[in-house]
């Protein structure tokens, strides 16, 4: 059995490209600075002047100012109703570099996309071998995606923890202890609704570990229960709803605006509101009754028919997640422009207002909404790119297929035949060493899978990905409650 090959080759060359081509080629920039996307430059102090009525400053010597007791720290007020239009930019390369965690940005996005450019890769060239005598690298790539996605979330919402304000931290434990509540019920409804399988997966794992453990010659039983295992999945179910808390909000407002903007464009409406639904589609294909069977056994007047099996079922809602992911991809950029064009419309209301403002404060209000346009990014993507690796582990690890085929039966090997460590008897030890190295690893691996069977992976990761759709669904759901009725527009 072959542990390095082919995928180690491919896996070097996209490490190596990932590194050597981000400045000249990268996706995550294309997607913000090929001139498609405009920002609003803010008005300058002599423009702000200009449109008050108010003459231009001229500089001053600063003994001069210290005579007349002129001062910087005295911020020039005007009227709200002023005449102000922002000039417009499309934001390029230079002007990208000084955004807000631009760099994070960039890495995390190139990383998804060479990581699911190796995962095809793998997914071909297992199309030619025996998936059994190799290690699927293109699967670690993906763990590491969907561990960086979290990893992202939780950077974002630990900038709102550092708000000055509070607001943001309140709304995060808010909804952490809600979904807490929401993971407790989810994981009590029987697996008759909602089908993921955690209790058969975990019930193999706790013997073939148990099992495991007896063979390498510890006599302990596995302290881990059933109510254990679900307390861990309930607190990192409150987690990943605290971390998607202000995603879902912000898409919802994003969302808004986007529709706003494309008021005479119907076809793009239809777009937006089709990348909307997603989550609940996601969330339904895991409830029994509603799709499987329905689908499996549709009611044909008395009798009922089966319009597909059961792995083209599996197959299927497979490839449902990965075009709803493609499409909401798609709209990235409406969503960019549209929460990019809250400065102009900022401005507008600003001029409805009475009252006096500072320029600075405009400056700085308008320079804001750019400023953490990566981290809208981020928090528009992020969600995307953990539901679609989370998709490709699924389908891998679970051993479903992509085609019609049958799926193969999720039920571990048996431990009894592990194969041992081969003795070598080579003349030369420099290669007796690495067929021993080689054999030791591959017994591990193999043990791995034993241990670790596909039974648990498809209840872990059909779990994890519902639920990052729960939370999308919850959120921005509540974001359009907030930002219609809530919020004065």
């Amino acid at each position: 059995m072959a542990v390095m090959g082919v995928q180690l080759v491919v896996s070097l060359v996209m490490a190596s490209l990932m590194q050597r081509m981000s400045p000249y080629c990268s996706f995550a920039r294309w997607l913000l600075c090929n001139g498609s996307l405009f920002r609003f430059k803010h008005p300058t102090d002599d423009e702000l002047r200009m449109l008050a009525g108010k003459p231009r400053m001229k500089p001053k010597k600063d003994s001069y100012r210290r005579q007349n007791g002129d001062s910087d720290d005295k911020p020039l007020s005007i009227p709200k109703d002023i005449d102000l239009h922002l000039e417009t930019k499309p934001i390029m390369t230079m002007d990208a570099l000084v955004l807000r965690y631009f760099l994070e940005y960039q890495w995390f996005v190139d990383f998804a996309v060479y990581s699911t450019v190796v995962y095809l890769f793998t997914e071909g060239y297992f199309c030619l071998v025996d998936p059994q005598k190799e290690v699927n690298i293109g699967v670690l790539w993906c763990l590491l995606t969907v561990f960086f996605s979290v990893k992202v979330l939780f950077t974002m919402m630990q900038h709102y923890f550092r708000s000055e304000e509070g607001g943001e931290r309140s709304v995060c434990l808010t909804f952490a202890l809600f979904f807490l509540l929401v993971s407790m019920v989810v994981l009590i409804v029987r697996e008759d609704y909602l089908e993921f399988g955690l209790d058969s997966g975990f019930a193999a794992l706790n013997e073939n570990l148990e099992v495991f453990l007896k063979r390498q010659g510890w006599e302990w039983s596995v302290p881990f229960t059933n109510l254990t295992f679900k307390l861990i999945l309930v607190a990192l179910c409150s987690f990943i709803g605290a971390c998607l808390t202000f995603p879902g909000l912000r898409l919802a407002q994003t969302h808004l605006d986007a529709l706003r903007l494309a008021a005479d464009r119907p076809m793009i409406q239809l777009l937006l509101h089709a990348s909307f639904l997603p989550p609940i589609i996601v969330v339904l294909l895991w409830i029994k009754p509603i799709t499987r069977d329905f689908l499996l056994h549709a009611p044909m007047g008395k009798e009922a028919v089966e319009l597909m099996s059961n792995s083209t079922y599996n197959s299927m809602r497979l490839w449902i997640i990965v075009i709803l992911c493609l499409l909401r991809l798609a709209m990235t950029r409406y969503h960019m422009q549209a929460y990019l064009c809250l400065a102009d419309r900022w401005v507008e209301q600003m001029k409805r207002e009475a009252g006096r403002i500072t320029t600075i404060e405009i400056q700085r209000k308008v320079s804001r909404i750019f400023c953490y346009l990566t981290v809208i990014g981020l928090q528009y993507l992020a969600p995307i790119i953990l539901t679609l690796h989370a998709t490709f582990v699924l389908k891998t690890l679970g051993d479903y297929s992509w085609g019609l085929f049958p799926e193969p039966p999720g039920v571990s090997p048996a431990l009894d035949a592990l194969p041992l460590a081969p003795v070598t008897s080579s003349e030369e030890e420099e290669e007796e060493d690495i067929q021993a190295t080689v054999a030791h690893i591959t017994t591990a691996l193999v043990a791995l899978r034993s241990v670790f069977t596909p039974l648990f992976y498809r209840g872990l990761f059909a779990f994890l990905t519902w639920w990052v759709a729960v939370c999308q669904i919850v959120t921005s759901l509540f974001g359009l409650y907030f930002h219609q009725y809530l919020v004065a527009t």
